[in-house]
């Protein structure tokens, strides 16, 4: 959404002789301003060039800006932002005051108020026939009356224009909120800095209170090397503050100068920190919020049809800035995307009729016929989309696709369509009757020129999003920026859902794409429930992999965490489920396909702006002063018929006519703190608990092996070397490995380094899947691409045959085929602690189906051997018994003690009694243990 909103107030007093005078400019628009020429009506969307340099926070002829405030408030990326500043007319003379604030595009302003010589005026937002019926009022009163007015469609810029006599003092405040929006892996939140002349009380500052922690943060200086040592970053865990306070000698241009030297933008950059890919789901003021932005997951494959406007207004600059980005953006792709090139003018030809793979010998190709490109001729946007569609349409039937790509559109153009169908409606028709529900239209509009609004609507109706790029020097940075976002799909078709009755009024849960380094967001009500948690589950795809992931979140904590933040803003979470559901709407409303639909949204979006406060297109911000006898309105533009305002979010998601489910069934392995009704309630993980008697390793490491006929536990301990891979199962019947690799204690202990299971490896060589359990992640890889889960949240990821479901930081049970299980347990040492260190514990069950050629330390007992224990009598120590084994032709002395099965208690464990075997179980097992090295962890065992 652009447009620039100006800011003209006019008002008339006469009280004791003295005159207040506020300009009036501009005046109401018509219904007749819907069809106005279709070439017109997106001419100015922002400050031009000159403009943008005489810019001023403050104007005036001779005035004392005595202070210029600035702060914003970030908590858990909702930020609310204040302007204020005190301003004396100095001069001998009555004069025009102007106050100007450049906000960002996507803000809403929630409130101007201002004080001229004690008279205060207060703003409030209502509906904007209802705020235009109060101010006709007033002036057909002859009370005082003044009238904002937006005269573009991007509220860029905020004016304010009051004329006053000498000696006036005016304060200004301005308040606007913004959600924060994740690009290529942060946030970025801007302030612009122009003052325009010295201030002796001149201060910006940004506060971020961030419950699950920092990761990052950075002030970006566009204001000048003088400045950089000026801007204060001071931060901790969940906390940053940025400060930028310069004195009135800091601000000169030079020593002796009278001019400000501030003129720029201060921005900060910062992420968050992330302990799973199952997002953050937060809860306060009654609101939930749902952020989601998993990383370490393979991207998946592209196949991107470039649809590029050489036309003749694309001569010089921008066709050289747009060759220049496509060169860079060819060599992104890899042999695992699909790709050609359409470009139009009059006329719509193909670098390929085909799609081809992202080879070098293709992409040298491509970038040449780009280059030779002589831009010249009209506009066919119509009939090169429909050739695009058409083309990914050909490759999904001839097999080319692959099922688990994205397939997209990427439209680059500088105008509107003057050959072909040039009605907009119609093209917008075509191109969602064409575009199969898998493919997404981007849009990038180069310049002014274009109607920015129908290439937003083409992409938000086909999942995809639009952006402006500015004509200039950089042009050809900013479309690799914009690629850059979309470049690297990690999922597709994700939903966000919630327990029956646990939540309601939720925003749209349902996203076609997730890309690398950006954020899906979710909120909501959260509805009264004895429960004092909330839970979402998340479900993917991602290459190869389907996905189930589980969040947490405390109904009560942020609330009390929040009351002791001096810089927080409380109510971010209603706020912002406010202002994601108003954007969204506004989007909804623009493609409304009947009359009645578009009024029911419109009502809608006009009761929540008025009870959270935003003024939207169809909102005013009515500015009153207190006693009701003088009004000036604060008018943003009318949603037109070719639409405005259109947003999308995350990865270009899908605005359904009618909201999908919300209502969560538990798959069999979740664990539901939230207690499901219970036709809801699924198997849970207890039915997932192996049997009572199961072969395992545990600790540093103990074996402990469950003959099933014979009825009893033979136990052995090995004793290797840190860096050491033990093979437990080896199966090349099957194609199934289980490895472990060993490490090492932090320092011995009692003259002895203990060693413990680091890395469990389960490798199924016949779909080329290895699933690699440590103490700090889960990984999948198949050879190409790796997936990286946390053990911060409970996942369910399957495959191909290779299930894994991780239980918060627990366990995780991988099942190949369903035939074989394997259980891994995690055990967490106290960091401090001088000698212990994480590790895993390996439980295996008698009844996997492997093949007969199984073997390994484990494995080798699926073909249980006869076993007789004799000659039982008291040992050295009198609680442990010895006697005498026979086993494989064997005599061995063991030894009755105990170990632990740590399953049900990871603290204590449960005690397996069991008959002790020495010497790393030399003679129980076969050959020597070092027999049972592998060299990598999935490494096959030899043959013994």
């Amino acid at each position: 959404m652009r447009r620039l909103l100006l800011l003209l107030l006019g008002l008339l007093l006469l009280q004791q002789g003295r005159c207040f005078e506020f300009v009036i400019d501009g005046e109401w628009e018509d219904e007749m301003s819907d069809k106005r020429d279709h070439r017109e009506r997106h001419k100015r969307a922002v400050l031009t060039s000159e403009e943008q340099e005489d810019f001023e926070a403050v104007r005036g002829d001779d005035i004392t800006v005595k202070s210029y405030k600035v702060e914003s408030r970030i908590t858990s990326r909702f930020s609310h932002t204040t302007v204020r500043s005190s301003v004396v007319n100095s001069g001998s003379k009555a004069q025009s005051i102007a106050f100007n604030v450049q906000i960002p595009k996507r803000a809403f302003i929630t409130n101007f108020t201002m004080n001229v010589n004690g008279i205060i005026f207060v703003g409030s937002v209502k509906e904007k026939t209802v705020a235009r019926n109060l101010y006709t009022q007033a002036r057909a009163r002859g009370k005082a009356a003044g009238i904002v007015r937006a005269n573009s469609q991007d509220m860029e810029t905020f004016k304010t224009e009051v004329f006053v006599p000498p000696g006036s003092h005016i304060e200004f405040e301005l308040h606007y909120q913004e959600m924060m929006q994740r690009k290529l892996g942060s946030y970025e939140h801007w302030l612009h800095l122009q003052p325009g002349r010295l201030v002796p009380q001149f201060q910006a500052d940004v506060y971020i209170f961030e419950p699950k922690g920092i990761s990052s943060v950075q002030a970006v200086n566009s204001l000048g090397e003088q400045f950089a040592h000026l801007i204060k970053v001071t931060s901790s865990k969940d906390k940053a503050h940025v400060a930028f306070k310069p004195n009135l000698q800091q601000q000169r241009k030079c020593e002796n100068c009278t001019d400000s030297a501030i003129d720029g933008v201060l921005s900060v950059k910062y992420d968050v920190a992330r302990d799973s890919n199952a997002g953050e789901l937060q809860v306060s003021d009654g609101h939930f919020v749902h952020f989601f932005a998993p990383s370490n997951l393979s991207p998946l494959p592209k196949n991107i049809v470039f649809v590029i406007d050489v036309s003749g207004s694309m001569w010089g600059v921008k066709m050289k800035q747009t060759v220049e980005a496509m060169h860079a953006i060819l060599e992104d792709l890899t042999m695992d995307d699909y790709f050609s090139i359409v470009d139009f003018n009059h006329n719509v030809r193909c670098w390929s009729e085909d799609l081809v793979t992202g080879s070098s010998i293709q992409i040298e190709d491509a970038k040449q016929y780009i280059q030779n490109i002589k831009p010249n001729g009209g506009t066919n946007i119509n009939e090169a989309l429909m050739k695009a569609a058409h083309m990914l349409v050909r490759g999904t039937t001839q097999g080319l696709i692959n099922a688990r790509s994205v397939s997209m559109v990427i439209l680059v153009s500088d105008g509107d369509p003057t050959v072909g169908e040039i009605k907009l409606s119609t093209i917008q028709k075509n191109v969602k009757r064409v575009m199969k529900e898998d493919f997404s239209l981007f849009s990038l509009g180069i310049g002014f020129d274009v109607d920015y609004d129908f290439l937003e609507r083409i992409a938000t109706e086909n999942r995809g999003m639009a952006q402006r790029i500015y004509a200039n020097h950089d042009a050809a940075e900013q479309l690799r920026a914009f690629y850059s976002q979309v470049s690297s799909p990690l999922l597709r078709r994700i939903s966000v859902l919630f327990p029956e009755d646990s939540v309601s009024d939720v925003t749209q849960n349902t996203f076609d794409k997730y890309f690398q380094g950006s954020e899906l967001v979710v909120a909501g009500k959260v509805l009264p429930s004895e429960s004092g948690t909330l839970t979402s589950f998340t479900t993917a795809s991602a290459a190869r992999l389907d996905i189930t992931l589980e969040t947490e979140g405390d109904v009560a904590a942020l609330d009390t965490e929040m009351a002791k933040q001096q810089h927080s803003f409380p109510c971010f979470a209603r706020q912002m489920w406010a202002y994601i559901t108003v954007k969204q709407l506004i989007s909804e409303r623009s493609l409304a396909p009947s009359a009645a639909k578009k009024r029911r949204i419109t009502q809608r979006i006009m009761t929540l702006a008025v009870e959270h406060q935003f003024v939207t297109p169809l909102t005013a911000l009515l500015v009153e002063s207190e006693d009701g006898t003088e009004r000036m309105l604060a008018d943003s533009p009318r949603d037109p018929k070719h639409g405005c305002c259109s947003v999308t979010f995350g990865g270009g998601p899908a605005p359904p006519p009618v909201r999908p489910s919300l209502v969560y069934d538990a798959p069999e392995w979740v664990q539901m703190s939230t207690p499901p009704p219970p036709h809801e309630a699924g198997k849970g993980p207890e039915d997932w608990t192996l049997p009572p008697k199961i072969n395992l390793v545990d600790n540093d490491p103990h074996f402990i092996i469950h003959l099933l006929r014979g009825n009893m536990d033979v136990c052995f301990n090995i004793d290797s070397t840190p860096g050491h891979i033990l093979n437990l199962v080896s199966d090349s019947g099957t194609g199934l490995v289980v490895n472990g690799l060993l490490v090492g204690s932090k320092q011995p202990h009692k003259s002895k380094l203990s060693t413990y299971f680091g890395a469990i490896s389960v490798y199924y060589q016949p779909d080329g899947v290895a699933v690699t359990v440590a103490t700090d992640r889960v990984d999948l890889t198949d050879g190409r691409r790796n997936h990286s889960f946390t053990w911060g949240a409970t996942a369910d990821i399957t495959q191909d045959g290779v299930r894994v479901s991780i239980v918060k930081n627990s366990h995780v049970f991988v099942v190949v085929n369903d035939d074989i299980r394997v259980m891994v347990l995690l055990h967490r040492a106290w960091k401090k602690n001088p000698v212990s260190v994480d590790f895993l514990g390996v439980y295996i069950p008698n009844d996997n189906r492997y093949s007969p050629l199984v073997h390994g330390l484990i494995g080798q007992f699926s073909r249980e051997p006869e076993v007789s224990v004799y000659d039982v009598h008291e040992g050295d120590d009198p609680l442990k018994k010895e006697a005498t084994m026979e086993v494989k032709g064997n005599k061995l002395q063991v030894t009755r003690g105990w170990q632990k099965d740590y399953r049900r208690d990871k603290k204590r464990g449960s005690s397996v009694f069991c008959w002790f075997v020495h010497n790393s179980g030399k003679g129980f097992i076969d050959g020597h243990y070092t027999d049972y090295i592998v060299p990598n962890l999935s490494g096959f065992l030899r043959t013994l």
